[in-house]
């Protein structure tokens, strides 16, 4: 038996404990019925004596002959096999004459001896009851074999016992039955589980299992539904990401054919220098695309530090600076918020404030300035970059965290995906990502965290 088996456990356990219980309730209701009988035994010995006082005691003591005549001739067949053997003596205990003998005389009591004793006799034990009428006239003596009452209560006992020992094993039998039929639900839910797929994880019906099993069943339904989301996922990434290298690699053959195909220096030069730029873009979409893969799986952050808001500045100045000169546009770092310290993965804040800066480069004109700031009130931080830019259509506000979106009026050619990549961010830093158009214009875009209270 494999104890590995939830099913064979429980099994052993029950057997195990009814077993116990049930063998030692057989042995007391055992020496019960034994004690019990040997009660019942000295009980009638004590019986069949006041019957043997009450017939000798309205006797004459010379008729005791006749009388002792009168019991020989009697039939002494046994009449029952429970019929007691009982051996007795009845004597005048003035003089000691017997009075009235059993046909096999009764062992020698010794003097002194009176009420209930065992005595041996010729290597025999014997139980007797030694009584005197009330007047102290008449002395009966009464014995019984240890050995036939030891029997009798046996057989007794026995015969009281055996529905306990038969028990056991119809018990045993029932256990396992019910045990099987107890854990039927837990083998239904293994086949319904085990039918689903990748293509079929519709949750297990609820309203059917015991209410033990139901909060299994939730469980495996919430693992289901978390399952879904994520092949759902997986699959819309999958086919976002096809989408977006097809572009890419088809422009980069296309100039490449162009580069092969024309005659003259210069246009062959602008062909390849598209070629680069193709390149370029095709890069920055693949690295967008692996931080998304490493950050998906992620549910919390392995290492959390504190970190000061400007060495995050400091790192973003030394990305950002030229770019920006050479888009004609400002990077300006609002020096007040750099005293901020926030708690988390200083990489993936770095990560999440350069796409947020470089969203603002890629869709604000030339001469514009790029904020970036930190900051906070009684109740939240906020990491935060502001542009001067047209802003964003109120209804795309929403839009602008989709993977693959960039909105209608993009002004440079982006992957759509640095968005969603400080979404992702913010939500594994315990933050929200706020995006929102400025009254004077332009876009708002932060991190933002709650304060506990």
């Amino acid at each position: 038996m494999s104890f590995s088996s939830l099913r064979n456990r429980l099994l052993a356990t029950l057997l195990a404990a009814t077993g116990l219980v049930w063998v030692s309730a057989a042995w007391w209701s055992y020496r019960d019925a034994r004690h019990e009988a040997e009660e019942l035994l000295d009980a009638q010995l004590a019986q069949s004596a006041r019957l043997l006082l009450a017939q000798t005691r309205h006797e004459l003591v010379d008729e005791a002959e006749s009388h002792l005549a009168a019991f020989e001739a009697m039939d002494h067949r046994e009449l029952h096999p429970y019929e007691q053997k009982l051996l007795f003596r009845v004597r005048d205990a003035r003089d000691g004459r017997q009075l009235l003998i059993s046909r096999n005389p009764p062992p020698s009591v010794p003097a002194g001896v009176a009420g209930y004793a065992d005595i041996n006799a010729g290597g025999v034990t014997w139980r007797v009851l030694v009584t005197e009428d009330s007047g102290h006239h008449l002395r009966v003596e009464v014995a019984q074999a240890a050995t036939i009452r030891h029997e009798l209560a046996r057989h007794v006992a026995l015969h009281l016992s055996l529905p306990v020992v038969v028990g056991l094993p119809l018990l045993g039998l029932l256990i396992y039955v019910l045990v099987g039929r107890g854990l039927r639900p837990l083998d239904e839910l293994a086949g319904k589980v085990a039918v689903r797929t990748e293509t079929n994880l519709s949750p297990v019906d609820q309203a059917a299992p015991p209410s033990e099993v139901r909060p299994l069943v939730a469980a495996l339904n919430s693992l289901l539904a978390r399952l879904d989301r994520a092949l759902d996922k997986e699959r819309r990434f999958t086919a976002d990401a096809a989408h977006e290298l097809r572009t890419p690699l088809a422009a980069l053959k296309v100039q490449a054919q162009v580069a092969l195909a024309s005659p003259k220096e210069a246009d062959r030069r602008h062909a390849l220098e598209q070629v680069l730029a193709g390149a370029d873009r095709a890069t920055r979409l693949v690295q967008q695309l692996l931080r998304l893969a490493r950050l998906d799986p992620l549910t919390h952050l392995e290492q959390r530090r504190d970190v000061p808001v400007a060495e995050l500045f400091a790192a973003l100045r030394a990305e950002l600076d030229e770019p920006a000169r050479q888009l004609g546009q400002s990077l300006l770092i609002r020096d007040t918020g750099s005293e901020v310290t926030l708690s988390g993965d200083a990489d993936l804040l770095g990560l999440a404030l350069r796409n947020l800066a470089e969203n603002a480069l890629r869709h604000t004109p030339p001469g514009s300035v790029i904020e970036v700031g930190a900051g906070g009130g009684a109740d939240e931080t906020r990491l935060w970059v502001a542009d001067d830019g047209p802003g964003v259509a109120p209804e795309e506000l929403e839009r602008l965290r989709e993977r693959f979106y960039r909105g209608r009026d993009a002004r440079h050619e982006g992957s759509g995906l640095g968005l969603a990549i400080a979404q992702r961010v913010a939500e594994l830093q315990g933050a929200r990502l706020v995006l929102e158009n400025r009254p004077q214009g332009g876009l708002l875009a932060a991190l933002v965290w709650k304060k506990e209270m």
